[in-house]
């Protein structure tokens, strides 16, 4: 890298490649030179003290963010260590430093690179993502792009809401419908950016007798949204999921999609099966979020890229509306958001980004394929072709017992039957979970309580790409050589 740089003219970028590139590598070497001091730290670095007066040198400045990442590692052990980014982390954190110079250039200079990047970046997610002809905001907080898109879908329903401000959203009360299976809190957020009660949120219930139980009930929804219109409200906004937040379920997409096109709903999908838009193969509820209004994706995570912003792709036709709610800014600084990525999809290249992808869903599907061949478990998966989330537990049927209560929740867990038997299983499932973390940290796995099933494990490599020293590297083909305790049997 270093002899890539002396072909660089302009001197400030090639010293900022170079002193970005030796701070790293100070700071991802210091958890080696901590192990070999055995213990050996400075404290002073852990005591705020007066800010000198004669000021120190970077390496100074550096060591002491060093001392503060790793200060505490000898009385924790446990903690995880920090991961190596990568060449490829570099460029995402280059882009925060780069952002800042560009920053410093004239006005029309600024305003012309900073509309190459967005434009660029906007055009590679859009062809990446199969989403033709449209629009891209970045943001960090990745709910953010959800509130700016509802912002906009009330400046396109209520004409007058720039001059009359909430006393139209009285007179009509907006509807925002969310899935039982959102992520958590998801709704609130919404309420809080937006100004708006919380009884304009309407919570639609997911299947109870026909298709996954993580699913949107469409007939039912379609009955919240008549009833919202006889009672003087409008039904403004649906957010589906193309991968829910617990066991990366999609929803029925396309028949939601005629659905919002019969009422005048603006669709808008969020979940990490959107990332298989960029395959070869996609499925069919997946493909239909092409289609939508808008869709939240968050690329950072995918790729295993710190500090990299999350995307909202959407389609809209008048640029001053989109401007009122946020989405566009005429501030050059505002577009430097997606520098970032920018960087990086160019390092990584269209085939480098499809491949990530496709194998962290190939790992999905090799632990399905293993977990199959394992006596006791049982596989929550949604499409095994493309899905690259696992959700999987250890259940047990002793004899005489009622296989229904893996299915159907219990209300009062009681110490004889069906509730001590449920609780045998989740107390199986968390002890197989910290079994397997300890084994394979870098799986990311996690455990988590289903309302339904109970305590299950989901592995979900797109969101744990962060470690991709580890994890992508990882193939789990001995997942089927060991059977977890069977009926009877103690886990130890």
């Amino acid at each position: 890298m270093d002899a890539s740089l002396e072909k660089i003219a302009d001197p400030t970028l090639a010293e900022m490649g170079k002193n970005l590139k030796e701070a790293v590598k100070m700071l991802e070497d210091s958890q080696r030179r901590t192990e070999e001091e055995n213990g050996k730290k400075l404290i002073s670095g852990d005591i705020p003290g007066p800010l000198q007066g004669s000021g120190q040198d970077m390496v100074s400045i550096l060591q002491l963010v060093q001392n503060l990442m790793h200060g505490d590692e000898d009385e924790e052990p446990q903690s995880p260590r920090i991961q190596n980014i990568g060449e490829q982390g570099h460029m995402a954190l280059l882009g925060h430093s780069l952002g800042a110079y560009i920053s410093t250039l004239d006005k029309e200079k600024l305003r012309k690179l900073t509309t190459r990047i967005l434009s660029d970046t906007t055009l590679w997610l859009c062809r990446i993502f199969r989403y033709e002809n449209g629009c891209a905001y970045f943001h960090e907080e990745e709910r953010e792009g959800l509130a700016k898109i509802c912002r906009l879908a009330i400046h396109s329903r209520y004409e007058d809401f720039v001059v009359d401000g909430f006393n139209v959203l009285y007179n009509k009360k907006p509807v925002i419908y969310l899935s039982a299976a959102a992520r958590p809190g998801l709704g609130q957020y919404l309420c809080n950016q937006l100004g708006l009660p919380f009884p304009c949120l309407c919570r639609v219930p997911c299947n109870t007798v026909f298709g996954s139980q993580h699913q949107m009930d469409v007939a039912f929804l379609e009955k919240l949204i008549k009833d919202d219109i006889e009672r003087g409200r409008l039904p403004l906004l649906l957010v589906a999921n193309a991968g829910t937040a617990a066991v990366g379920h999609t929803d029925k997409i396309g028949r939601l999609k005629e659905l919002c096109e019969q009422y005048g709903i603006w669709l808008h999908v969020e979940g990490v099966n959107l990332a298989t838009l960029a395959l070869g193969y996609v499925s069919s509820s997946v493909l239909a979020a092409a289609k939508c209004d808008s869709m939240t994706m968050t690329p950072g995570p995918w790729l295993g890229l710190p500090a990299v912003p999350a995307v909202t792709l959407y389609k809209h036709d008048d640029p001053a509306l989109t401007l009122v709610a946020g989405l566009t800014s005429n501030k050059p600084t505002d577009k430097l958001r997606a520098l970032p990525l920018w960087l990086s999809l160019q390092y990584l290249g269209l085939d480098g980004f499809v491949e990530r992808i496709k194998h962290a869903c190939q790992l999905s599907q090799r632990l399905q394929e293993s977990l199959k061949k394992v006596n006791y478990i049982k596989i929550l998966v949604e499409d095994e072709l493309s899905s690259p989330v696992v959700v999987f537990r250890f259940f047990q049927e002793l004899p005489g017992s009622d296989p229904v209560f893996k299915a159907v929740p219990v209300p009062n867990m009681t110490p004889s039957g069906v509730g001590r038997e449920r609780h045998s299983c989740d107390a199986l499932n968390r002890w197989l979970g910290e079994q397997l973390k300890q084994l394979v940290p870098a799986s990311g796995l996690t455990v988590m309580d289903l309302e339904a099933e109970g305590t299950c494990l989901r592995f979900s490599p797109l969101m744990t790409a962060a470690a991709p020293e580890g994890l992508l590297s990882w193939t789990p083909s001995g997942a089927g050589k060991q059977e977890p305790p069977g009926p009877g049997q103690s886990p130890q």
